[in-house]
């Protein structure tokens, strides 16, 4: 179980707790009924807090969309990639056909096994790069035998691109937000949870209290889950089907 599914009831049990610290100190240092000025305060604490949410889910959100629409890319470029391997001549196909096979169940692994054994994505990785590396040079070495076939150089240009989509892939695979901005966010849903047990000073409502910490914690959690899309409950990787389908299709 990763960090983050740990720390979500761990959040929640702190909201709660700051709720009730803020409730308790409310009763002790002032009248029932008396304002002290600070909803100033309070409001701009939680206007804070709100905007940052409202930026963080955003843009994981946007980045999950991203992701899954360049795995959509990568199926497409190696499905493009196989059928054009039909202009090579025909001596040189099977062989490249095969390592076609072997990079494409590389891909998965590399994939399938990212959020359970590093280890045995990183080999995924490495088998998969050394194929590409292959893929190419067959390639190019055939297109050589072939020149005289105009058409011949589509091969390269969509292996090309198959390779290309690997490396955005691996680039969108490490941007996220710098930490600091995840810390900054659990730090005002701790100071808002605070500040709004104070407000509530004497009286205590357990249904919106329950509500409050429910609520703060949930969006927390679906906001960092969306940003590590296969780690946790929200799962991009329902789209790697379409590459399972092109794998599929290389009969």
């Amino acid at each position: 179980m990763h960090t983050y599914l740990i720390a979500a009831p761990l959040l929640f049990v702190a909201v709660l707790s700051l709720l009730e610290t803020g409730r308790a100190l409310a009763a002790r240092r002032r009248a029932p009924g008396k304002d002290d000025g600070l909803s100033a305060i309070d409001g701009a604490v939680f206007g804070l807090m709100g905007l940052l949410i409202a930026f963080t889910f955003s843009g994981a959100a946007q980045r999950f969309e991203q992701r899954r629409q360049l795995i959509v890319q990568e199926a497409n470029a190696i499905g493009t990639a196989w059928l054009r391997v039909d202009l090579l001549p025909a001596g040189a196909q099977p062989a490249i056909r095969q390592d076609f096979r072997d990079y494409v169940d590389a891909r998965l692994g590399f994939y399938r096994n990212l959020p359970v054994d590093a280890q045995t994505a990183a080999v995924q990785m490495q088998r998969a790069n050394r194929l590409q590396g292959r893929l190419w040079a067959q390639t190019v070495a055939a297109c050589r035998t072939g020149c005289a076939n105009p058409a011949i150089t589509l091969p390269l240009t969509a292996l090309n691109e198959m390779i290309d989509i690997t490396t955005t892939r691996a680039a969108a695979l490490e941007t996220h937000p710098p930490k600091i901005i995840y810390e900054v966010l659990i730090l005002l849903v701790l100071v808002s949870s605070l500040l709004a047990g104070y407000g509530m000073g004497e009286a205590r409502s357990w249904v919106h209290t329950l509500v409050y910490a429910a609520v703060l914690t949930l969006t927390v959690y679906v906001t960092v889950d969306l940003e590590y899309p296969r780690l946790g409950l929200i799962r991009v990787d329902s789209a790697d089907h379409l590459l399972m389908d092109v794998r599929a299709g290389m009969q």
